[in-house]
């Protein structure tokens, strides 16, 4: 990598999820004015089984300190920041041009990654041949909305998931996602390391609706933190769709939230998914706006 003097560069190891964090952190707070990854975040990404941190990451040192790193996940899927203290001289190319030879030493054939519409990241992608592949979301409930009650159809119940449904959590989300989202299926093992094994998890993290049969047919994960109550994944089986089902989870999720302090209630979707007028519908607002930018290698 070509760096300027004095910077050196290393893989990470997981004992870096913090420094990661920090760098990370200080890229959204001058971006978005707001900072909404969490250490959590990247710390239940890379308990995955599947995930060779050593050989997937790579960190830019200032002495003992974590400036910039960038990963490249098994899917292709990327995540780069520099500290904004140090942007302007070529770190961030140089950590864009690591990933595509990573990836390319690994046969993945084309890479991208989210970044915030407009930002530098964004523009820096652009100028290296980048293009929009699809856009995203994040949305919030404004103070003092609700998501209007939608009942579930008789005999369905909304409630929080036993552990022994995991496995069907996991599919219908698995099931769902993989009708828009253009990768391999992720392993139960690999959900449940980074579901569960997310700091702070708990089984009322995991919300669902089940059929009169006990059959789970829509589930949602709720991330709590920084008095945020953030649903993460949200899916419903095709065929029990225009039911209410995700309505409902919507307005479960967001009280079980409530109830445990969450300030906040808010959830991401994308253009690939056509579900941004279903939030909309029900009060929430556009708080940001991404593009991820991908590039065939």
């Amino acid at each position: 990598m070509e760096l300027p003097e004095g910077l050196s560069t290393r893989p990470l190891t997981r004992d870096d999820a913090s420094a990661v964090y920090e760098v990370m952190a200080a890229q959204e707070a001058a971006d978005l004015d707001e900072v909404m990854i969490e250490e959590a975040d990247i710390v239940s990404d890379w308990s995955r089984a599947s995930f060779d941190v050593e050989g997937s990451t790579i960190g830019v040192f200032d002495g003992d300190r974590l400036v910039a790193y960038g990963e490249v996940g098994t899917a292709g899927r990327c995540d780069a920041a520099v500290d904004p203290a140090y942007r302007g001289r070529g770190i961030g190319t140089a950590v864009a041009h690591w990933m595509q030879d990573n990836a390319r030493s690994r046969g993945i054939a084309e890479i991208g990654m989210p970044v915030p519409q407009g930002s530098p990241g964004d523009r820096l992608l652009e100028a290296l041949g980048y293009r929009v592949r699809w856009e995203s979301w994040g949305l919030a409930l404004p103070d003092g909305t609700m998501v209007p009650v939608r009942d579930v159809p008789e005999g369905y119940v909304v409630r929080e998931a036993d552990p022994s449904e995991y496995e069907q959590v996991w599919a219908v989300q698995e099931d769902a996602f993989l009708e828009w989202s253009d990768r391999d299926r992720e392993t139960f093992e690999d959900w449940h390391a980074s579901v569960t094994g997310r700091p702070g998890f708990e089984p009322w993290h995991l919300r669902v609706v089940v059929d009169p049969a006990g059959a789970v047919v829509a589930m949602a994960w709720v991330q709590f933190g920084m008095e945020t109550a953030f649903i993460s994944r949200l899916a419903t089986k095709k065929e029990e769709r225009g039911r209410g089902l995700a309505q409902a989870l919507l307005v479960d999720s967001f009280a079980a939230g409530r109830a445990r302090g969450a300030r906040k209630s808010e959830l991401s979707t994308d253009s690939r998914t056509g579900a941004l007028s279903l939030y909309e519908k029900v009060g929430m607002v556009v708080t940001s706006t991404w593009v991820n930018r991908g590039l065939v290698l």
